[in-house]
């Protein structure tokens, strides 16, 4: 695991900004010069050559006056979900179970205290949300979140807290460290763990770790649906054992690899 919080002696100001004006330009969804700098609050000129100069090198496509994002970024981004085994073994039994449930089932790792998408897989009756591959959130008011959680040693979640804290995201999300050290308690006795309109209001999910030979959290996988077709037996029990047989098989292949 990477270290959780760090700060670089000698931070290269240039190379900040570079990121920056990226993540601009994925947020607006592509922008022309003028609206991203004064988006970023940067002078034109300056924000015109960092784009010419990720334009030369394809990092940023230019489609009339508007500036995108170039899929470039996307063989960075499929080398590094790649460089982790648990993608590879666990995607057939992800895709499987989103048949099986006909829900949207997904497969989170934790990096640098947030949690990343890196599959997911939709069902016949899944309902799109807010959150692609790659997408990274928090991890306290996620199920998948929780389940790593719940799955990670306490000195480390304490440092997760600490720095990337616990945003409320809805009227349910859980913000209290105590309260949510009780749930996470449960969570380790079940070995599921579940997200109540938490991080989307209308959103319920349920989800368990796959962890290592140290009973460590690699990653988790989940199942989440709408509030109205995630109630009573079916939220509490019946995808709960889905996904623990899938986390079985899981571990086991992971195990044996």
């Amino acid at each position: 695991m990477d270290e959780i919080v760090t700060e670089a002696k000698n931070p290269v100001k240039g190379t900040k900004k570079t990121f920056r004006i990226v993540e601009a330009l994925k947020e607006l969804n592509g922008a022309g010069v003028t609206e991203l700098a004064n988006h970023l609050d940067l002078p034109v000129g300056s924000v015109h050559n960092y784009l010419s100069t990720l334009r030369e090198d394809d990092y940023v496509v230019k489609e009339r006056e508007t500036y995108h994002v170039g899929l470039r970024f996307l063989n960075l981004g499929t080398f590094a979900r790649h460089r982790r085994d648990i993608y590879e073994v666990a995607k057939p039994e992800v895709a499987e179970l989103a048949e099986t449930t006909g829900e949207l089932a997904n497969l989170m790792v934790e990096e640098r205290g947030l949690g990343i998408y890196i599959y997911r897989e939709a069902g016949q009756q899944a309902v799109k949300v807010d959150a692609r591959t790659g997408h990274r959130v928090h991890l306290h008011n996620t199920a998948l979140g929780k389940a790593i959680l719940a799955f990670t040693p306490r000195e480390i979640t304490d440092e997760i807290l600490d720095y990337r804290g616990m945003p409320k995201t809805t009227e349910k999300t859980i913000t209290d460290r105590d309260e949510l050290y009780d749930e996470l308690e449960a969570i380790q006795e079940k070995g599921v763990a579940f997200d109540r309109e938490e991080r989307l209001e209308g959103a319920q999910c349920v989800a368990a770790p796959i962890t290592d030979e140290n009973d460590r959290a690699i990653g988790a996988i989940s199942v989440s649906g709408p509030t109205s077709r995630m109630t009573d037996e079916r939220f509490e029990e019946e995808i709960p054992d889905q996904i623990r047989d899938t986390v079985n098989v899981l571990n086991l292949n992971l195990t044996y690899r």
